[in-house]
């Protein structure tokens, strides 16, 4: 698959400043800041891995990669199924090393949609010479704005939001 230009082809997806997510949140200095993008049929990142998240030597750590998937499958079963997620399990083959500081490419689709209240999501990463390196398939808990009230999982205001990104993009 060619890579997507990220300039020109797709759509920045908002977030926000004032959470504190390792994986997406631009305020974590200690995090990845993951951006999203999407051209409506995958959602799409783009980043290089600091040294600080290395495991061996310089390679990015395992988990790092697995939370990079994780990411990305969760962002695109919010954008792409319109609808607040929690992960329910994750698989993932590490095919190729990743590199620290290593530009790599990450994409997120729906594989399925398995029912009212669950899909099977997938994710990518590609190194710098576009290979595969990792992959990974999830599961995704679907809920409604109701049930993460009513279980106290997300406050008023981020269920707001979520409701106003999914309805506006």
């Amino acid at each position: 698959m060619n890579a997507p230009d990220f300039s020109k082809t797709l759509k920045l997806l908002p977030n926000r400043d004032d959470h504190n997510c390792f994986g997406c949140s631009p305020s974590n200095q200690s995090g990845l800041q993951m951006k999203f993008y999407t051209d409506d049929t995958r959602v799409y990142s783009r980043l290089s891995v600091p040294e600080h998240l290395c495991g061996w030597n310089t390679l990015v750590h395992g988990g790092v990669i697995s939370t990079i998937l994780d990411e990305i499958m969760s962002w695109g079963a919010i954008y792409l199924l319109r609808q607040i997620v929690l992960t329910k399990s994750i698989s993932v083959d590490f095919l190729q090393p990743i590199m620290i500081n290593e530009d790599i490419r990450v994409e997120g689709k729906v594989l399925e949609r398995t029912g009212e209240r669950e899909a099977v999501m997938q994710g990518f990463i590609y190194n710098d010479k576009g290979v595969l390196a990792a992959r990974s398939t999830g599961i995704f808990a679907l809920f409604s704005p109701d049930v993460l009230r009513e279980k106290g999982i997300m406050s008023d205001k981020d269920i707001q939001y979520f409701e106003m990104m999914m309805l506006n993009n």
